[in-house]
């Protein structure tokens, strides 16, 4: 069974807003990297729609893009990708699937079929997929800056205080942190 790793930008005041954040050629090479290292995608509806009207575009080369999020877009285009709705079941996006029924059993099912790993770039879908105890890593890269607005990680909370262990934390050239933390059991 693979790992569900929840990875996403952050600020410092915990802003997940996709618009705040330093968005260079080392950020977009962590992201490639775990792209890399994985063995496919998963988000929610908002968040695919997101990526879905921009990142095609990009690996096409129909939007001036450098080589980092050109090779981002690429990676992305080519990898699987998962998506929660109850809303929308058309998803014609290269490599794009439905997560239908119990969000519990279809995610343990693609953990299950995907040794390499799921990552999860989605804050709300996170958010419920933690109330299910389902998230095993957490890969975050904290921004050195202050939003003073969300959305925010964790908005809709959870029953109860999260114990994580860290496993490794680097300072990138341009201030950002890499944070990996897994489940504390």
């Amino acid at each position: 069974m693979g790992l569900l790793t929840f990875s996403i930008n952050v600020t410092v005041d915990g802003c997940v807003d996709h618009q705040v954040g330093i968005a260079d050629d080392e950020t977009h090479a962590f992201f490639t990297r775990l792209l890399d290292e994985s063995g496919a995608m998963l988000w929610g509806r908002v968040t695919y729609e997101m990526m879905e009207s921009h990142w095609p575009a990009v690996a096409r080369g129909d939007v001036e893009a450098p080589p980092s999020m050109r090779e981002w877009a690429a990676k992305l285009e080519a990898q699987p990708k998962y998506v929660v709705s109850s809303t929308r079941t058309d998803f014609p996006w290269t490599n794009s699937h439905h997560i239908t029924g119990d969000l519990r059993e279809g995610v343990r099912k693609l953990k299950d079929a995907t040794p390499d790993g799921v990552l999860i770039g989605s804050g709300k879908l996170a958010t419920g997929l933690d109330r299910l105890d389902l998230i095993d890593e957490y890969k975050l890269l904290v921004h050195p800056m202050i939003a003073g607005h969300g959305p925010s990680l964790y908005q809709g909370g959870l029953p109860a205080t999260r114990r994580l262990e860290l496993l490794s934390a680097e300072p990138l050239s341009n201030g950002v942190m890499s944070m990996h933390y897994r489940r504390a059991r």
